[in-house]
């Protein structure tokens, strides 16, 4: 009996396949496929001791040692939970590291049990590879980067573009002191797939916002990076108190829903303290201990207010932290690289302008896919 393989195409992550992933529980978190659910063969420490028997004895006595690691209830347990899996999604297609030894048995196991679902022909490293030239390749067309200071709305600006990719999002960090993720950070793998699969439903030319190339603790991929760097930029211009109440909904008011609805309002808001008070105390080398113990007093009084209902008091110190700290950083990057922009203006022009770019630079490269 041949059992069906299913060719690694991207496709996959487009129509949101339910994909079970069989390797162990530490490459899983070393790095996934997008939407992946991990429902592994062996865990950690029998494939440390599989491991070792193949590269002691070999491929037969490493299998044969895995048979008698997992078996009896240990493998009516791993079945039922891939079987409860197909269950409720029945689209369900099966990947190991290349396709091979573990998906195979993971298959035939399923298939024992009644279930006859595909594997990836090449796993989990092909699907990698691609996702990766997707990176690659978008770094070959046309991009536009969204500049301007702290509070611009510049993520918002790219969420209501068509081929705007959040950066941001897929490193699960908003890119300052202040834009750590209650959930933990992705690594350095999931990044680039999130990357890469965002940028599978774009086409043509895309934007992005304006980054370092350190987006938290994943860094932006070399190519990508240096085409962001040579790429032409608009720059949105907000007054300071649009840009106070844009600040305050982003690290306050969204930061405490997420919290919330992570860890419930008591722990929530003490883990929401505690990051905002350790964010400030993160600046103290650029600040210095006079500016920072200020703003540590504003920030404890607003904490206070905001307790008794009044999220707005957080103003008090964010004013001072944006003209006194972002502001002048962002303008000596400017002074730095002596940006020439496309357009400059505020949040609504810019918006326009990123629309009428990307109208430009993609109808030729929809008419040129056409061609070929």
């Amino acid at each position: 009996m041949t059992l069906p393989l299913i060719e690694p195409d991207l496709d996959l992550l487009l129509q949101r396949r339910s994909l079970i992933d069989v390797r162990a529980p530490v490459e899983f978190a070393q790095g996934s496929l997008p939407g992946a659910i991990n429902l592994p063969l062996l865990n950690d420490e029998e494939r440390r001791q599989v491991g070792i028997a193949y590269k002691q004895q070999g491929q037969k006595a490493a299998i044969a040692l895995g048979e008698r690691l997992v078996s009896g209830a240990v493998k009516e347990r791993r079945v039922a939970a891939w079987v409860e899996q197909v269950n409720h999604h029945p689209d369900s297609v099966i990947y190991c590291f290349r396709g091979g030894l573990r998906s195979r048995i993971a298959q035939q196991w399923l298939y024992d049990a009644g279930v006859e679902r595909p594997r990836i022909r090449g796993g989990w490293k092909v699907l990698r590879q691609r996702l990766c030239r997707q990176i690659d390749m978008a770094a070959e067309r046309p991009l536009l980067v969204v500049s301007g200071l702290t509070g611009c709305a510049k993520t918002r600006l790219i969420h209501q573009l068509d081929n705007g990719i959040d950066l941001e999002a897929c490193a699960r960090h908003k890119g300052s002191a202040f834009g750590r993720h209650p959930l933990t950070s992705p690594s350095q793998i999931d990044f680039e797939h999130a990357m890469g699969s965002a940028l599978l439903g774009v086409e043509g030319a895309y934007v992005v916002e304006d980054e370092s190339r350190h987006v938290g603790a994943v860094n932006i991929p070399q190519r990508f990076w240096q085409a962001m760097e040579r790429a032409p930029r608009i720059r949105v211009e907000m007054p300071l108190d649009w840009r106070l109440e844009q600040i305050r909904r982003d690290y306050i008011d969204d930061l405490w829903e997420v919290y919330q609805n992570q860890f419930g309002e008591w722990l929530g808001w003490s883990l929401m303290k505690k990051q905002l008070s350790s964010a400030l105390a993160r600046l103290k080398k650029r600040l210095g201990s006079e500016r920072l113990a200020r703003l540590q007093r504003l920030q404890s009084l607003a904490i206070a207010e905001h307790e008794k209902g009044n999220p707005q008091a957080h103003e008090a110190w964010l004013a001072p932290l944006l003209s006194e700290y972002y502001d002048p950083m962002y303008r000596y990057q400017l002074e730095k690289h002596d940006q020439e922009f496309l357009h400059v203006g505020d949040w609504h022009s810019c918006l326009e302008a990123a629309r009428e770019w990307s109208l430009d630079r993609s109808e030729p490269l929809k008419k040129d896919a056409v061609k070929q």
